[in-house]
């Protein structure tokens, strides 16, 4: 076993399954004492099970490690509390939160239910926020810690019929870069990762489906992110980046957003300017008609085109 989280204490949301389970397992084999923590619902986030926990759970002490199971939902505040209170409870104390719990409700926006919109965000966006709300309680006081949020490329990029999902996930992005301006000055730092992994979530039959509708309608994939093809990145991938942003050798990233797969990392730079036009005084509709398609747009393609309709 490594020693690079050694006597470090860490919650890892989601973490029965898939990506979060990767980095728990990870996390344990570095000498780091774990609260697994996950619902045990299905990919749309219906019904619970302690079952996928527990055997994370059991993984991690047959391989000399510690940890312990915990099956509240991130979804409410509560859930968040009890989810933090379970690491001081059984360890003492708590070093690292990890928010990778998650769920997709994928509609186009137009089909898209307010129920549908409201589970999405209150997982991801919210279930964010109720874990790293008390946990940044509690590196505050210690003046110490480490957070790691889940953004996507959705989030990013944006990827059709993902407004609900993309909504969240852009979210946490900006969560994260303004989290590490208020707790940075305590020497807690807060980073997002972006991650590129075959999960139950990303090949699911929705998701191929969904695909396959895009490709016979003649729209393009989203093309922002090149690397390896998504069955060829483990979760387990995404993991070793994890770790290391947790480590005390990463005591000054701070506020970073990572897109991470396979063997590709990559840091992504905040938005930014990439295009300006600028005249003294206000621009009216008409000059910006003549100025905006050589000068502010060009080069710009639009992503989705309009379609005609089959005769």
């Amino acid at each position: 076993m490594g020693e690079w989280l050694k006597d470090k204490v860490a919650i890892v949301t989601g973490s029965g399954g898939g990506i979060g389970r990767g980095i728990a397992l990870d996390f344990a084999s570095q000498g780091a004492r774990v609260v697994v923590n996950d619902l045990g619902g299905a990919s749309d986030g219906s019904g619970s099970s302690k079952k996928p926990a527990e055997q994370v759970v059991e993984e991690i002490t047959k391989a000399g490690g510690q940890a312990v199971a915990n099956f509240d939902s991130v979804s409410t505040m509560e859930g968040g509390e009890r989810i933090v209170k379970t690491a001081l409870d059984s360890f003492g104390k708590l070093d690292i939160a990890v928010t990778c719990a998650g769920i997709l409700r994928d509609r186009m926006i137009f089909n898209m239910s307010e129920q549908e919109w409201d589970d999405v965000i209150a997982v991801h966006l919210k279930g964010t926020f109720s874990v790293c709300k008390p946990a940044s309680v509690v590196m505050r006081q210690q003046r110490s810690g480490r957070i790691i949020n889940f953004s996507s490329t959705s989030g990013l990029y944006g990827n059709a019929g993902q407004a609900n999902y993309g909504a969240a996930k852009s979210g946490i992005a900006g969560f994260a870069k303004t989290a590490a301006l208020d707790l940075g000055r305590y020497g807690v730092t807060v980073n997002a990762i972006a991650p590129m992994a075959a999960t139950r979530l990303t090949v699911s039959d929705e998701m191929q489906e969904a695909a396959e509708r895009r490709a016979q309608r003649g729209e393009k994939e989203q093309d922002s992110v090149s690397g390896p093809a998504l069955d060829q990145m483990a979760p387990e991938d995404v993991a070793p980046m994890v770790t290391y942003l947790c480590s005390d050798l990463a005591a000054n990233v701070n506020g970073q957003v990572f897109l991470v797969g396979g063997g590709m990392i990559s840091h992504i730079a905040p938005p930014r300017q990439v295009a300006t036009i600028f005249q003294p005084e206000r621009w009216t509709v008409d000059g910006l008609i003549k100025a905006a398609p050589s000068g502010l747009m060009k080069g710009v393609e639009n992503p989705a085109p309009a379609v005609k309709p089959a005769s």
